[in-house]
């Protein structure tokens, strides 16, 4: 099983100083709920002691390529910060997956999972938020909830996992369903939405779900 937070990607990293904090504040407050739920974070007893999960929101302006599809989320292993400060995030300027390619710049290397989040904002223009947990319960449960899962042998991070987002798009209704788990991935599962709002909560109901018909 491959190791959490390893970047498999090629990166085109640029320093570069960190966005204001004041357009960070609702990304970081949805992050921060997350961590509160052991759904971000990082622990000795879980991934080999890696940090897990990740949060990204596009950029403004969304109509103007190529900055269209800009967008800025959580670096590569911060999991074990409770709160997050703007230094920790990362801008991703372009995403290629047919390449293997992730164009970033900010003050830290952007999350292992970027191009998966970046390939959900360009198969949907109206998202806006996309949350990447790592949670036991919709994971195990997400056949019996319905939730679409990408194929048990593709990596999380890679041009594959990109191209089963894309086959998720076409075969199943995970458009309305707006959240899949990553069949490959120990635990992982994501979820977007055209605000936080509406990511956070299909999180939080599909967790809900799970617990409700988790043995006693």
């Amino acid at each position: 099983m491959s190791i959490e937070g390893t970047i498999k990607f090629n990166l085109q990293f640029t320093p570069s100083p960190p966005l204001p904090a004041e357009e960070l504040r609702e990304i970081n407050g949805w992050r921060h709920i997350f961590y509160l739920m052991q759904l971000i974070g990082q622990s000795p007893d879980r991934y080999w002691g890696f940090g897990y999960g990740n949060i990204s929101q596009r950029l403004e302006p969304y109509d103007s390529p190529p900055h269209s599809r800009r967008f800025v989320i959580s670096g590569t292993q911060t999991g074990s910060m409770a709160w997050l400060k703007p230094e920790h995030y990362s801008i991703v300027v372009e995403c290629h997956p047919d390449q293997n390619l992730v164009v970033a710049e900010g003050p830290i290397p952007p999350s292992s999972e970027s191009l998966t989040h970046g390939t959900l904002y360009a198969l949907d223009e109206s998202l806006r938020f996309v949350i990447h947990v790592h949670s036991p319960h919709i994971w195990h449960a997400a056949p019996a909830l319905g939730i679409p899962v990408t194929r048990e042998n593709v990596a999380y991070g890679t041009p594959e996992m990109a191209e089963e987002v894309c086959r998720l798009f076409r075969e199943t209704p995970v458009r309305e369903q707006l959240i899949f788990s990553m069949g490959g991935h120990e635990d992982g599962v994501v979820s977007f939405g055209r605000t936080a709002e509406e990511a956070g909560t299909v999180m939080v109901r599909y967790l809900a779900r799970a617990l409700a018909n988790h043995p006693d």
